[in-house]
């Protein structure tokens, strides 16, 4: 048996051949439902899973035996006009039927080229428990209702997940649908007469201006001193905190630029560094102005590493060069690193607890409490929308509640 792809009518086509029972060559034309254009590792898929699928459907079944041919008449036969000659009917396409967990995982490869790493792990996270509750339910893609889609909420509910992951799992599910009714494999998609899951709103924690003195002063001398300071004065997040290089530092203008990332992934027990000029949003790429207190500890930090590497020599690590946030060694700091050892330090110095990036919270504050706007907040923090920014700090901004009061204490005397 032999596969191939064809396009027709701007198609994919599978086109299979094979001997049937009698031991004849067979042709048959089977669509993957794929556009053009589509990235070949999804047409790839579809063709193995096609396949796959016609050796199952053909595996041990005989062939019909092809029929005897009519009795020959006595005498010169009469030759046939045209319009009697038997008609040879080409076999229309049979679109592919996907299992609805392997089309899943087939859009993941699919959209995987053109998401962020890490939105890439946090979607095949995803994948594996949408999987582990529809595989055994063994449903076409072409079966899916909204009731499915209902009782897998309500089944993750009730094992006690919140609302914001059950919405993650909608999001995902609902694109690679919207995926599959783009591609015509489905008419339309179920998962758009589901009721949106309902996530909390965030509440987060902040320190005031107060406490990230006392926090400045615990942190001193540490390691993690200059992440602590850039963290809590430009509202970074760690991936971008660890991904700060030296070239996106202009001394000489007094600018900063966030433009670059860095997350860490385990690969068969070995850690997997990744950089990405990729940033969450568009809007997350902005220059800042620098700081003076920032540019002091930059200076010395810059003037620390070329100590270190003069002193170490080959032992210091050179495959992070470039990068601001680097150990004694020349390693890169990592994302758990970060994490663990802050809060190591606070549980130590015996601060309020909250987490590494609640100190992207405390810069917010710190200017809503001093009048800047929303809009300008935005723009500081790198959100996509005003919206974000609005939802996660509206019940901090106070002074708009103080106008508010003024404006209803004077129309009413």
């Amino acid at each position: 048996m032999k596969a191939s792809l064809q396009i027709k009518n701007s198609i994919y086509q599978v086109v299979i051949s094979y001997k049937d029972s009698t031991g004849k060559y067979k042709t048959k034309w089977i669509t993957t439902g794929l556009r053009e254009g589509t990235n070949m590792v999804a047409v790839e898929n579809a063709k193995k899973y096609i396949v796959k699928s016609f050796e199952d459907e053909v595996n041990g079944v005989t062939a019909p035996e092809e029929p005897a041919p009519p009795p020959r008449q006595k005498g010169r036969p009469g030759r046939k006009k045209k319009s009697e000659l038997p008609v040879k009917k080409e076999e229309p396409p049979q679109p592919v039927c996907f299992e609805f967990t392997e089309f899943l995982d087939m859009w993941l490869e699919t959209v995987k080229p053109t998401i962020a790493y890490n939105t890439y792990k946090g979607y095949a996270k995803n994948l594996r428990r949408i999987n582990g509750y529809f595989k055994p339910l063994n449903i076409r893609l072409d079966e899916i209702k909204p009731l499915h889609i209902q009782q897998f909420y309500s089944k993750m509910y009730s094992e006690g997940l919140s609302g914001s992951t059950v919405q993650h799992f909608h999001v995902n599910i609902r694109k690679a649908l919207q995926y599959a009714m783009l591609n015509e494999l489905i008419n339309t998609n179920p998962a758009d007469k589901v009721k949106r899951p309902k996530a909390k709103k965030y509440i987060a924690s902040y320190y005031n201006k107060n406490e990230l003195a006392q926090l400045f002063e615990v942190f001193k001398g540490d390691r993690l001193e200059l992440c602590v300071q850039i963290a809590a004065y430009y509202g970074v997040r760690r991936s971008e905190l660890i991904g700060l290089k030296w070239d996106a530092i202009d001394f000489e203008n007094k600018t900063i630029s966030i433009r670059h990332k860095v997350v860490f992934d385990r690969q068969n027990g070995k850690e997997l560094f990744i950089g990405d000029d990729e940033l969450k949003n568009v809007s997350s790429r902005r220059t800042l102005p620098l700081m003076p207190h920032i540019e002091k500890l930059l200076r010395e930090e810059k003037a620390w590493q070329e100590q270190n590497e003069a002193l170490m020599g080959d032992s210091y690590n050179k495959d992070f060069d470039g990068y601001v946030c680097r150990d004694r060694m020349g390693k890169l700091i990592t994302p758990n690193y970060v994490t663990n050892h802050f809060k190591k330090v606070l549980d130590k110095s015996g601060l309020k607890h909250i987490r590494f990036h609640d100190l992207r919270h405390s810069c917010a504050s710190l200017m809503l409490a001093n009048g800047v706007s929303m809009k300008e907040i935005q723009e500081w923090l790198g959100h996509s929308t005003y919206n974000v920014t609005a939802n996660l700090y509206s019940h901090l901004d106070y002074s708009s509640k103080l106008a508010s009061a003024a404006v209803i204490t004077q129309a009413l005397g």
